[in-house]
């Protein structure tokens, strides 16, 4: 249901067929060098709003405490104002530094941007996944567009049927999110067509957001983010595509 809500929601602000050109090129190998004209359109921010709106998360607050109720109040032309100024000028905002409770009795640290930078970050979000989509491994399930435990299950499924494979190797990357090479990262976005330097620096100053209580981060990436899923799944593509080719 969420999903077909999506896609309404591309159709209904003429999207989806930017979108899919922007896949179909980088499909075909394609290099993306003017991306933050597309982004900070009326059309995308509108989209992005659409989409952080129908989000739950959007009612946790930021460190300024603001929520998406309080954008609310303001009217949609001066949301989209608000974030076109944010685009011709980022300036880094704190991230608020929460602990969630694992099952483990552990805790898994998350950072909270305030809700301008999700908003922010959503406009890049949908631009970025479709260019990346096309270039990630077809048999990786984790956080990627229409797929999910399902899709990974029959996968399994067909493996063992078609292919008498019956050994599943179960792997954990121990503090992933935490230790996520920054140069590294920007490096693989650069590798896998993404050439704009202007939006590159944006995604390096958010990498290095300084999280409440803790300074300015040298390595890693804060869960909780709008774009943190879509940068990790960046991170590992090589080894997705290194471990299909063993």
């Amino acid at each position: 249901m969420l999903k077909r809500k999506k896609l309404r929601h591309n159709e209904y602000y003429d999207m989806q067929s930017h979108f899919d050109s922007l896949y179909a090129q980088s499909a075909n190998g394609q290099n993306f060098y003017d991306l933050l004209d597309f982004m900070q359109s009326d059309e995308n921010i509108r989209l992005a709003y659409c989409n952080i709106k129908r989000n739950t998360g959007s009612k946790t607050a930021g460190y300024d405490g603001l929520t998406i109720e309080d954008l609310k109040k303001l009217s949609v032309s001066e949301v989209v104002s608000k974030i076109q100024q944010m685009f011709e000028h980022y300036r880094l905002q704190a991230v608020r530094r929460v602990f969630i409770p694992k099952a483990n009795g552990k805790t898994r640290p998350l950072g909270i941007p305030t809700i301008w930078d999700r908003l922010f970050q959503q406009c890049i979000l949908q631009v970025l996944e479709p260019i990346y989509e096309a270039r990630f491994y077809k048999h990786s399930y984790g956080f990627r567009q229409k797929r999910n435990t399902h899709h990974a299950k029959a996968r399994f499924e067909t493996l063992i049927n078609r292919a008498c494979l019956y050994h599943c190797v179960d792997v954990d990357i121990k503090g992933f999110f935490d230790n996520v090479d920054h140069a590294k990262l920007l490096k693989q976005m650069w590798s896998l067509g993404i050439r704009d330097k202007a939006l590159l620096s944006i995604i390096s100053r958010f990498l290095k957001a300084e999280i409440l209580g803790e300074g300015f981060p040298k390595k890693g990436t804060p869960q909780g983010g709008i774009l943190s899923l879509l940068l990790s799944n960046i991170v590992l593509n090589e080894l997705d595509w290194w471990v299909s080719h063993q």
